[in-house]
């Protein structure tokens, strides 16, 4: 039988329970206050009187013999029993009797009673804290004053596998590994000292004598005090949350795969992403493999097939050696390998526990392991859309536990992830390629030579966004040693945008090839845009990506000659123009609505330009970001012009590194052309009357200059052209004729007139007396045509300087 307890909420203590001794017989011979005030007698009126005559009501006699027959045999007793008040109620009464020896005298009865409710309410109370000991699942440790273990529950004997009485007496921390025991004695000793609790911390928990097993336990912490307020210690709850961790940590890793894998449409970039992702949290050490097709864009034919690059890598800590090979090198995996499996095969690999000779073993030297001291391997296919585009290889080598089957699930369920936004950059890779392609064939391969300007330009696609832009440009020459300079920006990007930039730059050069003013120029190619425009609605087909509506353009034609430049812009930004002295200033030009919009007119300007000033064309790639105010580009472009570094090269290279970012989100087009006057010696100019003597007049003023020039090697068939031109003003014209000879890279006739009647080459009959001199024109030059100005029109013709006589 349990002695009485002393504890302060013990119904059953001395100085709270009713009291009473009785004699072997059942008489009353011992009754306290407690009792009197229990059950309202003094003791007066109950010693020397029987137990039953006196406090049991003869209804309940029954029971309370037979608790009196049981507790004479197992010589004690403890239960409830309903006795009798002074003032006739019934009262029940919580009892416990156990047995005291007189010697000689016999035996006598000791009862303790208190009322029922207070009873059962302890009894609840004391089952509790049994439970707590010997069923609850959440691990309980009684830490002493000094810091050792006075008790732990069963709980945390299953948690920890030490059985409950080893941890007796121990130090706090004793049994675990050194971080965790001295994170362990900071929070006890924490609590002990300020008596504020700490709830749900969470806390590593790896016994020396299992460290590889990785264990988390939520720990809730209270200091216990007795009623004076003396610290008894500190008592802690303790939850295996090992399980929820994990699966907290995989939802963790799964989200971060969500938000860090991808960000970039790049190939080795998303490799890269997904190894950082994987190191530390599932592993010590990752690498991620793609097929070299994956990273050029292309797809692989077939699971495992062709050669290997490494990616992406990451390892845990500074001092940790790497993978041994490199990002961006080939790999080489032998046949027996779990990477050569798991890519021929495409399926997973796990290896929780590598045997000892693994390094040794026969090609196992080619898994690529970080370090010799890896002991376990996941190797997981990086597939999507049914196709393998590489592999992921993770180990752990400073991490002790090994990996599970709920690891290899996580592995490839982010490598399933990762590999769709792989998939996705590369066949972004190969849009970018094929558009890159395209444009690049669209975009002139070199600048013509030509007597104008001098020209330098950079053309710079975007890194980054969509696809590649619709911008372009061309340097074109025409006639009289003029030039013509064209830049553009087509709305859109990727391939539709590189498809319609070479059309418009097909049909810029066809228009410059009829030797239309700028403005016309323009009009008809804005004509051209609402063509395409028209088709696409045609056909009911008119994505965002293939809108034409919104191309910009400028067109501007030099004449080396006079100096003069005439430019037209159609909603692209104006040109710089640098000074020989330096001095820049934006072009005041009429911006002119974009192509495509129709109904609005564009207007030409026509400056001088003194010989080595320099005209800067550009898109809107190079004066800044779509977020940044293109008045800041502007001001920065002419601040970087207002410094020529000399060779034009170098002042377009300046340009470019003060003004363009590393990764431009925007195709870039800088076209600088330093003008080139041509020496007066080398152009001679004559008007002629509208008389039948001007043709011949022309050929004696052509033989002297081309003797003057020292090719009279060209004189006959100069003269004769000339003779044709000048006659066929006459004729027809009705007006003076201009005669004017270049010599430059080859010798240009051009004979000018007031009117805009186009001739026409046509074969004449053989009873025809005329017809046949624009014939013999073209038959003796090498290119010829027309040109037409506000004033009239032009004819010309060109010849090479070392052509022989005819």
């Amino acid at each position: 039988m349990t002695e009485l307890s002393e504890s302060h909420d013990d119904p059953f203590a001395l100085h709270l329970a009713a009291l009473v001794v009785l004699d072997d017989r059942g008489v009353v011979v011992g009754w306290n206050r407690r009792a009197q005030e229990l059950l309202g007698h003094p003791d007066t009126a109950v010693i020397g009187r029987h137990a039953f005559e006196v406090l049991v009501d003869p209804r309940d006699l029954p029971a309370v013999t037979e608790a009196a027959a049981k507790c004479r045999r197992a010589g004690g007793w403890f239960g409830v029993l309903t006795l009798r008040h002074r003032d006739g109620q019934l009262v029940e009464v919580g009892l416990r009797a156990h047995e005291l020896s007189r010697g000689d005298r016999g035996r006598e009865w000791f009862l303790a009673g208190a009322p029922a409710d207070d009873v059962l309410e302890w009894q609840r109370d004391r089952a509790v804290l049994d439970g707590l000991y010997r069923q609850c699942p959440i691990g309980l440790v009684v830490h002493g004053p000094d810091q050792r273990i006075l008790r732990v529950n069963r709980a945390i004997e299953r948690f920890s596998g030490v059985p409950a009485a080893d941890f007796r007496g121990l130090s706090t921390g004793r049994l675990l590994l050194s971080d965790d025991a001295r994170k362990a004695v900071d929070r006890v000793r924490q609590v002990m000292q300020t008596g504020r609790p700490l709830v749900y911390s969470e806390q590593f928990v790896r016994l020396e004598q299992d460290p590889a097993r990785e264990r988390v336990a939520l720990v809730s912490s209270f200091r216990m005090e007795d009623p004076s307020g003396r610290v008894l210690g500190v008592a802690e709850m303790i939850e295996d949350i090992t399980d929820r961790y994990r699966a907290r940590r995989r939802l963790a890793l799964l989200d971060q795969v969500g938000s860090r894998i991808g960000t970039t449409l790049d190939v080795a970039e998303t490799a890269r992403e997904l190894a950082e992702v994987m190191v530390p949290h599932l592993a010590d050490h990752a690498s991620v493999d793609l097929l070299q097709a994956v990273t050029r864009g292309e797809e692989p034919t077939r699971a495992g097939a062709g050669p290997v690059v490494r990616l992406g890598t990451c390892s845990v800590g500074a001092q940790q050696p790497g993978p041994p090979h490199p990002e961006g090198e080939p790999v080489e995996f032998g046949p027996d390998t779990p990477q050569a499996g798991c890519l021929t095969e495409g399926r997973p690999v796990l290896e929780p526990v590598l045997p000892p000779d693994w390094v040794s073993a026969a090609g196992r030297q080619g898994a690529q392991a970080p370090d010799l001291s890896a002991h376990s391997l996941i190797v997981v296919p990086l597939a999507a859309r049914g196709l393998v585009l590489g592999v992921m290889t993770l180990w752990r080598s400073r991490r002790p536990d090994a990996f599970e089957a709920d690891d290899l699930t996580l592995a490839q369920e982010l490598a399933s992830r990762a590999a769709v936004a792989i998939d996705n950059a590369r066949r972004f890779t190969q849009q970018q390629q094929t558009a890159f392609t395209l444009q690049s064939s669209l975009l002139p391969r070199s600048v013509p030579d030509q007597p104008a300007v001098e020209v330098a330009l950079r053309y710079l696609p975007a890194s980054a966004g969509p696809g590649l832009g619709g911008d372009w440009f061309d340097v074109i020459p025409l006639s009289g040693a003029r030039v013509a300079l064209v830049v553009g920006d087509v709305v859109g990007r990727g391939i539709h945008a590189a498809a319609t930039m070479g059309r418009l730059r097909t049909a810029v050069h066809t228009l410059a090839s009829l030797d239309l003013e700028p403005d016309e120029v323009l009009s008809r190619l804005d004509d051209l845009v609402n063509l395409l425009a028209a088709e696409q609605e045609a056909v009911g087909e008119r994505p965002v990506g293939e809108q034409v509506v919104g191309a910009t353009c400028l067109y501007a034609v030099y004449d080396p000659v006079s100096g003069r430049c005439s430019v037209a812009r159609a909603g692209h930004p104006p040109p710089v123009v640098t000074a020989p002295d330096g001095q820049v200033a934006l072009l005041d030009l009429p911006a002119g609505p974009p192509l495509g919009l129709g109904g609005l007119p564009f207007e030409a300007r026509d400056i001088e330009l003194a010989e080595g000033s320099l005209l800067c064309l550009y898109t809107n790639g190079i004066i800044g970001e779509r977020h940044i105010d293109a008045d800041i580009g502007l001001t920065k472009l002419c601040a970087a012009l207002a410094r020529p570094a000399g060779a034009l090269e170098r002042t377009c290279q300046a340009v470019v590194d003060a003004l363009v970012p590393s990764r431009p989100s925007d195709d870039v087009v800088l076209l600088i052309a330093r003008t080139r006057m041509l020496p007066p010696d080398n152009v001679a100019s004559w008007r002629l009357p509208p008389e039948p003597a001007s043709a011949g007049q022309a050929r004696a003023l052509i033989s002297a200059k081309l003797t003057e020039w020292g090719l009279e090697h060209l004189a006959f068939t100069t003269e004769l052209v000339a003779s044709e031109l000048v006659t066929n003003v006459y004729r027809y014209a009705g007006g003076p004729a201009t005669l004017r000879l270049i010599r430059e890279q080859c010798l240009v006739c051009e004979v000018s007139d007031t009117s805009h009647t186009s001739p026409h080459l046509r074969r004449a009959r053989t009873t025809d007396e005329g017809g046949r001199g624009l014939l013999l024109v073209a038959q003796m030059t090498e290119r010829w045509g027309t040109r037409y100005t506000r004033d009239g029109k032009t004819v010309w013709t060109e010849q090479p300087l070392t052509g022989t006589p005819v």
